[in-house]
């Protein structure tokens, strides 16, 4: 079923599950780099993620996104998972900054950007995602919408507290966040800001 045929305003809970959820788990592909989409809390849960997979030789460098400086917090999203990256042994030449991003779409578009000016996207042929795994549907339709065809994702998802396949039905802030991400999901396609995409139901 194609996500822009959903009601945004009539979702059930599996409705919400495939569209979050269904088909974006790790099927263990080695990239060219891992591209970590930034948040409030991206340096304490996704840049580790991002971390173990360059570690584990997944990919030769990471790619780190996210302008927003926190309420709080001494910089931006970038450069604060770039001190945690350097911190547990990151080679400096191998990481990647965009540190003026404000959301997803700018995340990629002003990644592409550090991508073409570093390697050459005619170079890149598969990024490995890193994200949370209830926003990773919209990264990945940004991504696809907004770079070259010819290349492929690798999902590799991080849980927060609240918001995980399996528990965020049961508390009213996970259910919040993952209705309000399907509707923006659902929205942003009807608005041809991504292209539409074939799920299946759980």
């Amino acid at each position: 079923m194609l996500i822009s045929q959903f009601d945004p305003e009539n979702l059930l809970q599996n409705h919400i599950d495939s569209i979050l959820f269904n088909n974006l788990v790790d099927d263990g592909s080695k990239g060219d780099v891992i591209f970590v989409f930034g948040s409030q809390k991206s340096y304490m849960y996704r840049a580790p993620e991002a971390i173990k997979l360059y570690k584990q030789k997944r990919a030769p460098r990471i790619l780190l996104s996210g302008g927003v400086q926190w309420e709080g917090q001494n910089d931006v999203e970038a450069n604060l998972m770039r001190e945690e990256a350097l911190k547990q042994g990151v080679r400096k030449e191998d990481i990647l900054i965009e540190p003026l991003s404000k959301y997803t779409k700018q995340n990629v578009l002003f990644s592409s950007k550090v991508l073409e000016s570093s390697i050459g996207l005619a170079n890149v042929q598969r990024i490995l995602i890193v994200t949370t795994a209830y926003h990773m549907r919209r990264c990945h339709l940004t991504l696809m919408t907004l770079l070259p065809d010819s290349i492929s994702y690798t999902f590799c998802p991080v849980n927060d507290g609240v918001t995980r396949r399996d528990t965020w039905f049961m508390n009213e802030r996970g259910t919040a966040r993952a209705r309000g991400e399907c509707k923006k999901i659902i929205t942003y396609i009807r608005n041809n800001q991504l292209m539409d995409f074939d799920i299946e139901l759980s």
